[in-house]
């Protein structure tokens, strides 16, 4: 199943897209941005993806914890990961296959078929922004 850390991470990218990019599962080395948001430098991404990743795991990868919490820690973690957009492209897609897995391994089991694009896209957008309280309630509703 993995270990939830970064080389875990880079690994599900690469089973996504190794058919499509042939740099899948490696950080980009070029700046992005989508509209006004400019996402981490690639210069900082190593540093910025293994702080996110040991907070993770010093959050003991979010296992035993009541609805809530849970929802408001991988909120959290989603919206840190997504800042950083390590990759070219698929982070949005490694990012949901990523939390559906770290989920079943909390015992909080998502319920994918759940899930609306343009609401869930919507609330990662005011995450990037600060505002994590639509990200929460889009989380609770996939695994309560």
């Amino acid at each position: 199943m993995g270990r939830f850390g970064v080389r875990h991470y880079c690994a599900i990218h690469r089973h996504i897209f190794g058919d499509v990019y042939r740099w899948a599962g490696c950080f980009r080395s070029v700046r992005i941005a989508k509209g006004a948001s400019m996402f981490c430098y690639p210069e900082h991404i190593a540093a910025e993806m293994a702080r996110i990743f040991d907070g993770l795991r010093n959050d003991g990868r979010l296992r035993d914890l009541p609805v809530d919490l849970f929802a408001a820690r991988s909120a959290r973690f989603l919206s840190e990961l997504n800042a950083v957009h390590p990759f070219r492209d698929g982070n949005g897609r490694a990012q949901l296959a990523f939390f559906a897995l770290l989920a079943d391994h909390a015992g909080r089991t998502p319920k994918l078929r759940r899930l609306k694009a343009e609401s869930f896209l919507a609330a990662m957008i005011e995450s990037f922004h600060g505002r994590e309280e639509k990200l929460i309630a889009e989380i609770e509703c996939l695994i309560s």
